[in-house]
């Protein structure tokens, strides 16, 4: 040890006095710390550590730190030492996210050796889950041949070890606690990792763990339950990837399935309800990779920023846990099941699990029987159904009469968890059903936009009915149960028909008389004949909607779940009118957008709103669960966003407060996103035309969410501008050529955009500039504040943080190239989620953009719908000019 003050100094090129510093603030040695240079001998410095909290009297250690004499490596690693740890002392990440240390849990006195994320109740990693110390006297060593990581009792007993075998005796190697939560053994020379705690999960997944299978080796990366709350050593359950096909996570107990998220179809796991997919950061963030081999399938899922943080547990029950974090503060814990039925195959094959009052009802799919009445009716329904009549191929195979004609067809089970033993391939959603007719095998089809045409052969197995979400699954049924159901409904229909004679006669009068006072409202409401401002009846725009693929509620079930639209409910409201947020009977909160009887606007927006949003499924799109047509009860029912809407934040100087630069960035690119599938991605081109702060809504963990398609635009695959004479929008939002012109487009939305990302960046609404001495808008300072070189200026101070200012910066750019006044000069939302993303690096410099300046003083009244009289706003004539 004598020449490591001659390699320290040779090394750092240091002076003696800067050793002598460095040894007074970090030597330690066999558990001591030396506080003075008399009692700090230099030979002892190879030991280094950032141990300023022990110093300052606290057991714990920032780091240890230096691997071999003569480099001084980074402060969150250690080497071989005698000692690394010892109970109580424990190692943190460089952000001091992460600790590695001794902890002992609940209603036990055993101590182990694991890492945890904050505080040690959120165990993400054990080591030693089978051999508990059941004393204080515990180690954590690197082994003599330099090879190892091990935990030794206080009889220098090992008790757990890394068994690394893969590498020669001698070298030297890095322990390092990453700021991920990874705890890894590194070779010196080469950087290579040799072990990894995310190769060897106990029962949690955190973001960047590679949950895998490797069908050739056999090598799967899983997570083990613990045995109970405070024993963490290998418990009954086991989740990981199975059916690599279409990759799903399995939870198994023992060899058992206990527990499927269906497939994974890009965006979603298909298995799972809508209110999980639309709340959870995590179970939306997967990406799946498969090696050129096809042999090696991977998951693992990623967070927006280190603000994020998020567990998914394989509990000792058998559930999935998952519980989020932001800023180091737990927002979120819930339970990924939801009642018996999830669990796997609980109705047997061929039947299907519905939850209803507070318990599983299993039902016999339809041209299905069960296979045990006996037992079924006794509510044992593990041996499932069998079908009431052969499929053809099995009356020609057994030389029964097949006659020409008499083909199988499907019946279609709505909103349905997809069965296990899928088969996925791409064909399009009508060669799937002729590849599932044509082949003998098939007894089951579905299509997804996500992952496309998906085949099942044999049983049907863990079929559960949602209330939303999952697919449309179209069962194969023999031509006589296709037949009989026709005959059935025939027959209906013979049995009621003086009945509908008797209705049909009296709704005739009533509709009459509704159509003439309809007539003469909307005539006195416009007083224009023009037929694009015309109410069309209800009837006729349903056409239009295809109300069998939408679920549809029952009004006395909306209601109950709001409490009788009781005002303590109500969450919102606007020209359509009211929003009241409500519960159903699983636990599904929804938000309800019931139709004002007399808003006219309001029910062609209604109608709109059910033939877009119908269609589309985005995480950073509201979700539309279903609508509830009943008389002159119109309302859509969404799923519920517990954090408002952007608007609530920002408008607000104490709450703007939480929403901190990452934050508001992440809200930025979700935003763009969703433009970008509205835009492009989706199976229809959309123009939203009404986006605006109070329409992003932000669920549990701040995802943006776009909403209110009210005023949505379907473009065809050849169009690329539309024009109207009926112009609405808000005012501060609409671009330059849709509020003089009429003419929208996908810049449009893209200059809606760009007025949102200044006002998030600023934290000022583009109209609260109205009377500000040099500018019209948030749109004008900005650019007067760019020409000046001041554009730092426009940053909100709660956000003004230096080590950021380079992405504010880089975002106001992109605001102003999105505000431009010519729309051809403004990206396509593709281009700004590559800027965004910092994929283009380069970016042109802004013109003009619209609104600017003031020209003239306009003094009048503010009127939030105006259809007689023109306005002039800028000295420019508006005809129609309808404000929201």
């Amino acid at each position: 040890m004598s020449s490591t003050f001659t390699i320290l100094n040779s090394t750092l090129n240091s002076t003696h006095s800067s050793l002598v510093r460095l040894c007074k603030l970090s030597c330690w040695s066999y558990g001591e710390v030396f506080h003075g240079l008399p009692t700090c001998p230099l030979e002892n410095c190879f030991e280094l550590n950032g141990s300023v909290r022990k110093l300052m009297g606290q057991h714990d250690f920032d780091v240890y730190h230096l691997h071999r004499l003569g480099k001084i490596a980074s402060m969150n690693t250690t080497t071989k030492s005698q000692i690394l740890i010892k109970d109580p002392q424990n190692i943190s990440s460089a952000d001091g996210a992460f600790k590695l240390g001794f902890f002992t849990p609940i209603n036990t006195t055993n101590r182990y050796v694991g890492i945890w994320y904050v505080t040690e109740s959120n165990v993400v990693w054990v080591a030693n889950r089978e051999t508990p110390l059941h004393d204080s006297s515990g180690v954590v060593i690197i082994s003599d041949d330099n090879t190892n990581l091990l935990v030794l009792n206080g009889q220098k007993h090992v008790i757990w070890s890394s068994n690394v075998s893969n590498i020669a005796p001698n070298f030297n190697v890095t322990v390092q606690l990453q700021n991920t939560g990874n705890l890894v053994l590194q070779e010196d020379t080469t950087d290579r990792i040799i072990w990894s705690s995310f190769k060897h999960p106990t029962d949690t997944f955190i973001p960047n763990i590679l949950i895998s299978t490797n069908q050739k080796t056999g090598e799967r990366v899983e997570a083990t339950s613990w045995k109970s709350p405070s024993d963490p050593a290998i418990g009954n359950f086991t989740g990981g990837l199975e059916r690599l096909s279409a990759p799903e996570i399995f939870i198994w107990n023992q060899k058992n399935p206990h527990w499927r998220s269906g497939p994974w179809n890009g965006q979603a796991f298909l298995g799972l309800r809508t209110n999980l997919l639309s709340t959870s950061t995590f179970l939306n963030g997967f990406t799946f990779t498969r090696d050129d081999s096809g042999n090696l399938v991977t998951i693992t899922y990623t967070l927006p920023n280190s603000s994020y943080f998020g567990t998914l547990v394989v509990s000792y029950e058998g559930n999935l846990v998952y519980t989020a974090w932001i800023n180091r503060v737990q927002v979120r814990k819930r339970v990924v099941q939801q009642n018996e039925c999830d669990v796997y195959g609980i109705c047997g094959p061929n039947g299907s699990c519905d939850f209803k009052d507070s318990a599983p009802i299993c039902t016999c799919l339809t041209g299905f029987e069960p296979k045990n009445a006996d037992e079924w009716n006794r509510k044992i329904w593990i041996n499932g159904c069998v079908r009431r009549a052969s499929l053809k191929c099995e009356r020609v195979k057994n030389n029964r009469s097949a006659l020409h004609g008499e083909e199988d067809g499907f019946m279609k089970l709505q909103t349905t968890k997809p069965p296990d033993f899928v088969e996925q391939s791409y064909l399009s959603e009508d060669a799937c059903r002729t590849q599932c007719l044509n082949d003998c095998n098939c007894t089951a089809y579905g299509f997804d936009n996500g992952i496309r045409c998906l085949i099942w052969s044999g049983k049907l197995i863990d079929i559960v009915r949602f209330t939303s979400g999952g697919i449309d699954l179209y069962i194969r049924q023999a031509y006589s149960e296709l037949a009989s159901i026709q005959t059935n409904e025939t027959h209906g229909k013979k049995n009621i028909t003086p009945i509908i004679i008797a209705t049909v006669t009296v709704s005739a009068i009533i509709v009459a008389t509704c159509a003439y006072f309809l007539w003469s409202w909307a005539s006195k409401r416009s007083g224009q004949t023009n037929q694009e401002n015309q109410i069309t009846s209800l009837s006729g725009d349903m056409k239009q909607v295809k109300l069998e693929d939408l679920p549809l509620f029952e009004f006395k079930n909306i209601s109950n779940a709001t409490n009788n639209f009781s005002s303590a409910n109500k969450i919102g409201h606007g020209g359509f009118g009211s929003v009241y947020k409500g519960e159903l009977p699983d636990g599904v909160e929804i938000a309800v957008k019931r139709l004002s009887r007399t808003s006219g606007q309001g029910l062609e927006e209604f109608m709109n709103e059910v033939i877009v949003i119908s269609k589309l499924q985005h995480r950073n799109l509201v979700r539309l669960l279903g609508c509830c047509i009943e008389g002159e009860e119109k309302m859509l029912v969404y799923e519920y966003m517990p954090n408002n809407s952007l608007d609530f934040y920002l408008s607000d100087p104490v709450k703007k407060k939480i929403l901190d630069w990452q934050k508001r960035l992440y809200i930025i690119q979700g935003i763009s996103r969703g433009l970008l599938y509205l835009h492009r991605d989706s199976r229809l081109r959309i123009i939203h035309r009404d986006l605006k702060l109070s329409n992003i809504l932000l669920d549990g963990e701040l995802n943006p969410k776009i909403s209110d398609f009210g005023m949505a635009k379907i473009f065809g695959s050849s169009e690329n501008e539309g024009n109207t004479r009926r112009i609405m929008g808000t005012y501060g939002y609409m671009s330059p050529e849709y509020a003089m012109e009429g003419l929208f487009s996908e810049k449009s939305d893209v200059f809606s955009f760009g007025v949102l990302l200044l006002e998030i960046i600023s934290g000022r609404k583009n109209t609260s500039f109205y009377n500000h001495d040099q500018a019209l808008s948030l749109l004008g300072y900005a650019w007067k504040l760019w020409n000046e070189e001041e554009i730092i200026s426009l940053i909100d101070p709660e956000i003004c943080n230096p080590d950021y200012v380079d992405d504010i910066l880089r975002c106001i750019h992109i605001g102003l190239l999105c505000v431009q006044e010519i729309a051809k000069e403004r990206p396509t939302m593709a281009t700004v989620v590559s800027m965004l993303n910092s994929e283009i690096v380069k970016f042109p410099r802004p013109s003009q953009p619209a609104f600017i300046q003031r020209q003239t003083e306009h003094k009048g009244e503010s009127s939030t719908q105006q259809s007689h009289d023109s306005n002039s706003t800028n000295s420019v004539t508006i005809t129609n000019l309808q404000g929201r």
